[in-house]
């Protein structure tokens, strides 16, 4: 039984933002998505974000006025954060924890005042040997090719459709369609990953607004919250295997708390740190068997309104967002979008009942996080 909904989303219409800080930034997302829902800071008693500025969420709470707060949480997930927020939402206001729970974050990477920077235990071994990003995902995106011949040429259908997504979308950082050539053709960044098969970095940050079911009785354009799962992947001490993603694990868990089947699912936000998370989680997910990734996006499969499991209509990291690279946020803006049938017209998906949102923070080739909503329209 749904005990809880989305009710207001809100996505920051700047990519880079030079006149305001952090804590300005993430108030205008929190005020952003209050409005949407029709909604106050009063009716607040829920906060939930990670790495801001001041302990915890405290120093943020302060700054936004709210000030009779019954549930707080500042899980850290990277990318996979805010799906993780939105679960932990839901759950909370399932347990009458709270009945309104703002979920909000913000990040300024472009303008130098981003809120990343804490240091991991493996820091001190991987960093000297030059381990980056991109090398780390690079590793996974080579070792599927090897295991089960994925191409170049197959990764780079996930870019097409994200940047033929992208030309819709005023707010996007890139516009322009591209072409299989054209991603194959970029520069390596780390072999085999071109610099189109990689995300955009970005200011900016969004928020949503969790609800208990009698607050959404009262309020419009509400999307329920149906599903929630999350794990994490690492190193095992060095039992490593590059071939799958923490989503294997988080997926079915949201699928089973949820009661549904990949089948079910008529649009996928996907976090796409690079085009290799996408391919190897919609394999985890279930939407196709281990090493058929790149067959399954080839020939438009990810192209909204005709594909056969649209994606990240909004252009998605790779295209038109990804601040302080926490993508999960900005992927299920887009999936209530989208459930809503506000996205932009040209993508809007034909009356779409259940989304998804994949989440992943940290590496898929080292440590990850993994987290995975499931959303449904008024009427799933």
């Amino acid at each position: 039984m749904v005990s809880a909904r989305i009710a207001g989303a809100y996505e920051h219409p700047l990519r880079r933002i030079t006149d305001a800080t952090v804590p300005e930034v993430l108030a205008q997302v929190a005020y952003g998505a209050l409005d949407d829902a029709g909604l106050g800071l009063e009716d607040v008693d829920g906060f939930f974000t990670s790495e801001v500025p001041g302990l915890g969420n405290l120093g943020m709470a302060e700054y936004l006025g709210l000030d009779d707060l019954s549930w707080l949480d500042t899980t850290e997930g990277g990318g996979a954060s805010y799906p993780m927020h939105v679960g932990h939402a839901a759950a909370a206001v399932a347990a009458g924890k709270c009945r309104v729970a703002l979920v909000a974050m913000a990040g300024l990477p472009l303008s130098g005042a981003g809120t990343r920077g804490r240091r991991a235990p493996a820091d001190d071994y991987e960093g000297p040997l030059g381990l980056t990003i991109p090398g780390s995902y690079a590793l996974a995106a080579r070792r599927h090719m090897h295991e089960f011949g994925t191409t170049a040429e197959q990764l780079a259908e996930v870019k097409v459709a994200a940047a033929g997504h992208a030309q819709h979308n005023p707010h996007a950082l890139l516009r322009t369609p591209v072409t299989v050539e054209d991603v194959v053709a970029s520069p390596l960044v780390a072999d085999p990953l071109h610099r189109l098969d990689c995300c955009v970095t970005t200011d900016g940050g969004g928020a949503l607004v969790v609800v208990a079911e009698d607050v959404a009785r009262a309020l419009p354009r509400t999307v329920k919250v149906l599903g929630h799962g999350e794990s994490l992947k690492h190193e095992r001490g060095g039992e490593v295997d590059l071939t799958w993603t923490g989503a294997a694990r988080s997926g079915p868990r949201a699928f089973a708390d949820a009661g549904l089947a990949p089948a079910d699912v008529d649009y996928v936000s996907i976090y796409d740190s690079f085009t290799i998370t996408v391919l190897m989680s919609l394999e985890d997910l279930g939407f196709c068997a281990k090493g058929q990734g790149g067959r399954f996006v080839e020939g438009g499969t990810l192209s909204s309104p005709h594909g056969a499991l649209p994606f990240n209509t909004d252009g998605g990291g790779l295209c038109n967002n990804h601040p302080d690279m926490r993508g999960g946020m900005i992927r299920t803006i887009e999936a209530v979008r989208q459930l809503r049938g506000e996205a932009a017209g040209p993508v809007q998906v034909r009356d779409p009942r259940i989304a998804l949102v994949q989440g992943h923070g940290g590496s898929i080739g080292t440590r990850a996080t993994a987290a995975t909503l499931l959303l449904g329209a008024e009427d799933a």
